[in-house]
Formats: structure tokens, sequence, C-alpha cells
């Protein structure tokens, strides 16, 4: 897909962007998560304590499904022209909503709900964003994410 100007991003605001392809959520990357942030809660590590609780196994933590939604946005949202860089600007809504299992799959759905002029030099997009789980009924988590683009020279904002 080309870089998509302000006035290309303007004309879609409301519409959904895309679905990243699916991703797994094995149980070797909830435990790696766990390590790293220290959050070793035998929900997500323990699988045999884990199949007594409601969840009937490991879950993966929330905060693991929206590390993930970096991965998922390089392959659904757009580039823009003119931009030099992305930044993580951060969240004004986050919900978790339905739990994720060991071994099953997620993906993203990004719709952008806005796009704002930061300075003279600057876009804000506002996306929101579902994080869903194969065959389930509902989304696992719904935010909205905001994510400041850094135009380069030439590009006026």
């Amino acid at each position: 897909m080309p870089a998509l100007s302000l006035d290309d991003l303007r004309s879609i605001v409301g519409s959904e962007i895309g679905a990243s392809p699916w991703i797994l959520l094995d149980q070797e990357r909830i435990s790696a998560f766990a390590v790293l942030t220290q959050d070793e809660q035998y929900i997500h590590v323990d699988p045999g304590k884990a199949a007594a609780t409601p969840f009937g196994g490991t879950i993966a933590h929330g905060f693991l499904l929206l590390s993930m939604l970096s991965r998922m946005s390089y392959d659904t949202l757009p580039a823009i022209a003119g931009a030099t860089m992305s930044v993580n600007y951060g969240f004004d809504r986050i919900r978790f909503l339905s739990p994720v299992r060991a071994g099953s799959r997620i993906r993203g759905r990004f719709t952008l709900a806005d796009v704002q002029a930061k300075g003279e030099r600057d876009v804000m997009l506002r996306v929101a964003v579902a994080v869903e789980t194969e065959g389930g009924t509902k989304p696992a988590v719904v935010a909205d994410w905001l994510i400041l683009f850094i135009l380069g020279a030439g590009e006026p904002s």
C-alpha cells in the first residue's frame, strides 16, 4: 500500500483500516513475558494450578496482549507520507474484556478514529483497536491507542 497523505488519512477517519495476521500466544511466549515482567502469577505460568481456576488453564497477561499491538500494527497500519518515525504516545482507554488461553491465536483489528495536527510538523492518530481471539465471541482487549508521527521537512501538517 502506498504511503497516505494527511488528506487521505482525514478522508478515512471512522473507517476500519484492517486486521493483522493471526499470532499464536503459546505457553512459551506467555512464560517468557512473565519472566521479563516479573509477573509470574500461577494463572500465567502453572498449567496444572491454572486448570483448577475458572479459566481452565493458563492465560496471557493483559499487558502481553497490549505489547503485541506494535507487532500487529506493522502489518496493518498504513505508512504516512513524509513521516520519518512514529512514537507510541499512549492510550486514552484500555479494557480487558475476556481472557486469552495459552495456545490461542490473536489478531488486532484497527479503526482510524481521529487525525490531529500536533505542533507544526507532527500528526497524532487515534486508533480504536480490538484484540480478537480466534473463535472468540467478544474482544479480549479494546483500546484507544495514540500514535504520534514525526513528519520530515517538506510535508505540511
